[in-house]
């Protein structure tokens, strides 16, 4: 890992958070990961289960934990499985963690060797009435391989048919969307290297420059920070690009008088950052980029000041669509007549703002949580409104990353610039 020892606090609070909520005298089993091919002998750069990551802090492939809180010898009610370090792997592939790295990475005391598991896992399988197994349930997710836990469960439910099984998931959905002010340390981590990333391409894009010269200066300032790498592929779209959402083939050239969308973030102990700011390539907005951006500022500052605990995401996309359509007429992108007329189930201002304007965060870019319930405290949010307009080939989309208080919310990307001022006096600066 690049990055810096994380405090193992962090998966020792998450542990016990999850134990809290299991049956009386069960038992949790989390896998890893699979690792992926690509051709050949080749394969995909390994990425750790959320889940396990989340209770433990292990990257390494091969690792499972097991949570049994009742189980009549203390000393096994956590568990870190690893895999027996080799030596002629270990030349091949680099080092593999020891006891007391894994101890001291996960705060659990109690590590077998995977080729130990069998003989120690039946016995406490027997001792319990209720096993907890463990699949993505994320609402995006997209399983069109059976990977490990999926493979896993099917074992253990024929080699194990009575007991009583339960999905871990339906309590991390719950857990995870609530962050503790640990992990939103490592967070705001993540933001920070972001923040110091988005500065440096204010000094840097001038017209001429090309998407994925922008992209290297975002691997770059990241990677020499101790950042893992990006977060998601980085979208940088300059011109009419802006207006495909997930736009991130980065090819083309920065024009003067162009703006150029910049949606990107840095991940940093497995959390993650998710920016995105608009900039005009040659240093200066436009006079109608900078009214449209402004509507876009509006509507973000409007959104911070509802996303409070209490509201529901889809009440909140209600509310923010309500504002859309004022501003939208404001600034010409719709007539009374459309509203007037407009379909509820497709309303006017969604021509110009075609997608939510929040979603969990945290280990995953898209993290675990509800849309339905309530906002609770802990909970961190992307707020990114957009304005898309095909007829004048532009696309402007403004987010910072939200943690959810007790009476509000607190920005965690407040010292980040957003403003035209802030953006125009910065680049300027740089060209100077």
């Amino acid at each position: 890992m690049k990055y810096l020892p994380l405090n193992p606090e962090i998966f020792i609070q998450n542990r016990k958070r999850f134990t809290a909520k299991m049956e009386k005298n069960s038992i949790a089993i989390f896998n890893s990961n699979d690792e992926l091919p690509t051709n050949g002998d080749a394969l995909y750069p390994f990425v750790q289960n959320a889940d396990l990551f989340w209770l433990s802090g292990i990257t390494q492939e091969n690792s499972m934990v097991i949570l049994f809180p009742d189980n009549p010898d203390p000393k096994y009610r956590e568990v870190l499985v690893l895999v027996r370090p080799d030596e002629l792997k270990e030349k091949w592939n680099g080092h593999q963690l020891r006891i007391n790295e894994g101890q001291r990475i996960s705060g659990v005391q109690t590590i077998i060797w995977l080729d130990a598991l069998d003989g120690m896992l039946q016995p406490w399988i027997h001792l319990a009435d209720t096993i907890y197994l463990n699949t993505n349930e994320n609402d995006r997710k997209a399983n069109l391989v059976q990977v490990r836990d999926y493979r896993f469960a099917t074992d253990m439910r024929s080699r194990y048919p009575l007991h009583n099984y339960k999905r871990s998931a339906k309590i991390l959905k719950q857990l995870r969307a609530i962050k503790t002010s640990l992990e939103v340390e490592v967070i705001q981590k993540a933001i920070d290297i972001t923040d110091s990333t988005f500065r440096r391409l204010l000094k840097f894009i001038k017209p001429g420059v090309m998407e994925y010269e922008i992209d290297a200066e975002i691997w770059h300032s990241f990677l020499s920070q101790r950042a893992t790498g990006p977060a998601y592929g980085s979208i940088l779209a300059s011109g009419d690009n802006a207006r495909i959402l997930h736009y991130v083939d980065n090819n083309q050239q920065c024009k003067d008088g162009d703006l150029i969308l910049m949606d990107f973030g840095a991940s940093y102990g497995n959390y993650n950052a998710d920016l995105t700011r608009t900039i005009p390539v040659n240093g200066r907005f436009g006079r109608r980029q900078k009214t449209v951006y402004n509507a876009c500022l509006h509507l973000h500052h409007y959104a911070a000041s509802i996303l409070k605990p209490g509201i529901s995401i889809n009440d909140y996309t209600e509310k923010i669509g309500d504002e859309a359509t004022v501003i939208f007429q404001k600034i010409g992108l719709l007539k009374k007549s459309d509203i007037k007329n407009e379909d509820p189930a497709n309303r006017a201002y969604r021509k110009y703002l075609y997608h939510g304007i929040s979603h969990h965060l945290g280990i995953d870019v898209h993290d675990l949580g509800t849309k339905n319930e309530p906002i609770k405290p802990g909970m961190v949010f992307t707020i990114e409104p957009g304005i898309y307009i095909e007829e004048e080939k532009m696309g402007v989309r403004i987010e910072n990353n939200f943690w959810i208080t007790k009476n509000g919310n607190t920005d965690l990307m407040k010292n980040i610039p957003i403003t035209v001022e802030e953006i125009e006096t910065l680049m300027k600066q740089s060209n100077s």
